[in-house]
């Protein structure tokens, strides 16, 4: 292994850029995305007759969803955006037919990213990779509000190396789970791993299996959703099932019942895309959303403490990036998970898993 966990009692500091305007955004970025908005892009929109009478920051999130309203308000404070070559002062105001609207994306700037040493639930270490257990709450890569106390930070006192292809943000980092989801998560070390397994995810070839307890009860003890999954229209933080025609991107999830708890299911969740909130977005789609869900369920609290919403990324199965040999790894499910399904149980002692 490269590294100890928690051995070294110094607090190195790597400098890599971090963009201070990402904020909120960063936590949702899709892992499959077709994002082309990085630092020093320039984009010009031009309103057309039916858009008239619009706070020029819903037209401009309207017309590019990967930019969150709360980023645009930030980047009129930075004066970035332009109404006919005019800077734009107030998020409230009114575009009108033929106005140009110009937004510049300034481009990083400098901070120091600590390396910090903080305890990891290693699965699978050598040269090339890493499979950690993360911890539900804990985010997977800086961003404005996140600087500290990230898997990057952890990974980077743990490592001497990783993968910068990941991007300034999210080094060795190849795909995500959502900061209160828990699990599997694999970080590549090299550029070669990094690219190797991005390639496997992309393919599909990966295999991701998560653990859920939903609210209700299936009528079928198997199924597969297949709907398209975007930016919520409204609610940006959020995302939605969206049509294609309207910039959804194509999700399949495939899911079985494990047990029932009366009016709650432990489902196994198997991903066959990887958009951003998959998981709970299909879950709430078809009416059964995971249970602690701040942002896709409404139910009440069961009594029991959650750290997140009760979702665990339990097995990550792929092939080594440079042996080709299968790698397949287990994360134990977190205490409060476990917890929540022996409350249950003992609530529906009848109730039988399948």
């Amino acid at each position: 292994m490269d590294g100890a966990v928690n051995q070294s009692p110094e607090i190195g500091i790597k400098t890599l850029l971090v963009n201070p305007i990402h904020g909120v955004l960063s936590e949702y970025i899709d892992n499959d995305s077709d994002e082309d908005v990085n630092d020093g892009t320039v984009l010009t929109l031009k309103v057309g007759i039916d858009e008239s009478w619009q706070r020029v920051d819903k037209f401009v999130a309207d017309r590019c969803p990967q930019l969150s309203r709360s980023r645009l308000q930030r980047l009129i404070e930075q004066g970035t955006i332009l109404i006919n070559h005019v800077v734009c002062t107030s998020k409230k105001t009114m575009v009108q037919s033929g106005d140009g609207i110009q937004i510049t994306i300034p481009p990083a700037q400098p901070l120091a990213l600590i390396a910090e040493p903080i305890p990891l639930a290693i699965l699978y270490e050598d040269t090339q990779l890493v499979i950690v257990n993360k911890p539900a709450g804990m985010v997977v890569h800086p961003s404005a509000g996140h600087e500290r106390g990230t898997l990057v930070n952890a990974l980077l006192a743990h490592c001497k190396h990783l993968s910068g292809i990941g991007g300034i943000q999210r080094p060795g980092i190849v795909h995500r789970l959502d900061k209160d989801t828990s699990g599997a998560i694999a970080v590549a070390k090299t550029d070669e791993a990094h690219q190797q397994l991005q390639q496997q995810f992309q393919a599909k070839t990966a295999y991701r299996e998560y653990w859920g307890m939903a609210y209700g009860a299936p009528r079928t003890s198997t199924g597969t959703i297949n709907q398209p999954i975007g930016r919520h229209p409204i609610d940006r933080k959020k995302m939605a099932v969206i049509p294609m025609e309207n910039g959804g991107k194509p999700a399949v999830t495939h899911w079985q019942i494990q047990e029932r708890l009366g009016h709650y299911t432990l489902i196994q969740f198997r991903l066959e895309t990887g958009r951003t909130h998959q998981i709970r977005v299909h879950s709430a789609h078809i009416g059964h959303p995971i249970v602690g869900d701040p942002l896709y369920s409404s139910h009440h609290n069961i009594g029991v403490n959650l750290p997140g919403q009760a979702l665990h990324a339990w097995r990550l199965r792929l092939q080594h990036p440079i042996s080709h040999e299968w790698i397949a790894v287990t994360a134990p499910l977190p205490t409060p998970l476990e917890t929540l399904t022996e409350v249950l149980r003992r609530r529906h002692p009848t109730c039988d898993s399948l």
